[in-house]
Formats: C-alpha cells, structure tokens, sequence
C-alpha cells in the first residue's frame, strides 16, 4: 500500500536514541490520526525504547554509548519497515506478514503485537547486534544484549493489564494465573532472545552477498512463522474471534492504551 500523508521525516534514519522516539512519536501520532492498528505495536515498542534510555542515563548498561547504537541500529530496521510499508516499497517479508494484518479486522491486538515482536526481535535484534560491532568485539556485547531482556520482561505485567482494559476478561485471567503467564512470556523472550544472539553470531563474520542470503533466509523462516500466528488452528482460532468481539474501543483507543 501506500499513503502520501505518512510522515517523510522517518525517512532518513535516526541517529540518536531522542530520534528514534521522536520518529516512534510521528508513528504512532500517524497511526491515531488514520486508526491504523499499525500504532499498536509502535505504541509498545516507543514505551521499551524509553526504559532502554532510562537504563542508558542511569548506567544499567555495561557500555552506555554501545547500547545506544545498538538501539538505535535496531530500531532504525522497525522504522525504515513502516516507511517502505507505507511509500509502496517493500520491507522483509516478516515485517510485510505483521503491516499486512494490521489492513484486516479479525486479528486481536495481541496476535498484532507478537507479528511485530516476530519481525523485530526474531528477525531484526540479531541483524542489527551484527551491524553494531565488528566481529572480534561481538562477545563483548552479549551481557548488555542479554540484559535487554530484562527491560521487556519489566514491562510484561504493564502490557497484561493494557490488554485487559481492552478485553475485559483478560483481567480475570491475570488475576488468577498473572504469575504464570509472566513466567510463559518471559520464558519465550529469553527463547526469542538466545536465538537472536545465535543468529547475531551466525552473520557477524559474513559479508555481501552470503550475508543477504543468511538474512533472507532467516527472513523466510519467520515469515512462515507468522502465518502461524494468525491462524494457530480451528480451536484456538475460534477462541481469538470470541476475544476478538469482546475487544473494547476504537483504534485510537487501544492505541492509547498501549501508550
């Protein structure tokens, strides 16, 4: 698709972390103007990329200045994405799997979110971890890489009860098995994560040509996986639209909430 008014200034890429989120600002500020279920996950990704600086200015990073070239590296990948998405480009195929289902009404705001964690933390984390550092330094950025984790995982119990004020019955839910499903997600960021950094190592040494291959196959895998995502089966697909009906608000609503 795409739309003349989507904001031009995210076309050239940040070079600071305060750019990023002034970028992820004109995202999500587009996505409530036009209700673009787009804002959902930038809501949620501006809200991390802020605990990231947080953790930069109080010095929770080994290397503040790395971890901000990390981020900003990282985060660059998301916007450029949405920038090709909306000019008629084409970004990977993971990222067109997540902004294509946000043109459709069935998928519930969760399914929205994991598309954009698929794309950008199985997909992008590992790419732009490669691209920070040269290879004989990758190792020295696995600690502040790992403790990335610990800035998602902070904000589980946040994004819980953001969902239930949108589907009501997600309250009930946490209040009996919150403690579980915060185990369940972290565990599957920590996954998410490890296989990242697998991948970060798999395409550090590579240049050109091999590691385009490397990136687009990986980029195909996930591809497949978010296909996964937004039809997990007839059992489960039939309780999503039953969660799906009970969603409250509007676009511009839920996106406020996940802000």
């Amino acid at each position: 698709m795409s739309d003349p008014d989507f904001p031009a200034s995210i076309a050239i890429p940040a070079t600071t972390i305060d750019e990023v989120i002034h970028q992820l600002t004109a995202i999500v500020d587009w996505s409530k103007e036009n209700d673009s279920r787009m804002g959902y996950f930038a809501a949620l990704y501006r809200k991390v990329t802020i605990q990231v600086k947080k953790g930069i200015t109080e010095g929770h990073f080994d290397d503040g200045p790395r971890m901000e070239r990390l981020d900003v590296i990282f985060a660059n990948r998301y916007i450029h994405a949405c920038y090709q998405y909306q000019t008629g480009q084409t970004p990977t195929q993971s990222w067109v799997r997540a902004f294509d289902a946000t043109e459709r009404w069935w998928p519930i705001v969760l399914q929205h979110l994991l598309m954009g964690m698929n794309a950008h933390i199985n997909l992008d984390l590992g790419i732009a971890a490669a691209e920070t550092v040269p290879p004989d330094q990758l190792k020295n950025l696995k600690g502040d890489f790992n403790k990335i984790n610990g800035v998602l995982a902070d904000l589980v119990g946040g994004v819980q009860d953001e969902l239930a004020e949108i589907w009501p019955v997600l309250g009930i839910l946490n209040r009996y098995l919150g403690s579980v499903q915060e185990s369940i997600i972290n565990f599957s960021m920590k996954k998410a994560r490890d296989a990242a950094w697998a991948f970060a190592e798999e395409l550090s040494p590579l240049s050109g040509p091999s590691r385009g291959e490397a990136i687009a196959e990986k980029d195909a895998m996930f591809a497949r996986f978010s296909d996964a995502i937004l039809h997990p089966g007839f059992t489960l697909s039939a309780v999503l639209r039953i969660i799906r009906l009970g969603e409250r608000g509007t676009v511009r609503e839920r996106i406020g909430i996940l802000e």
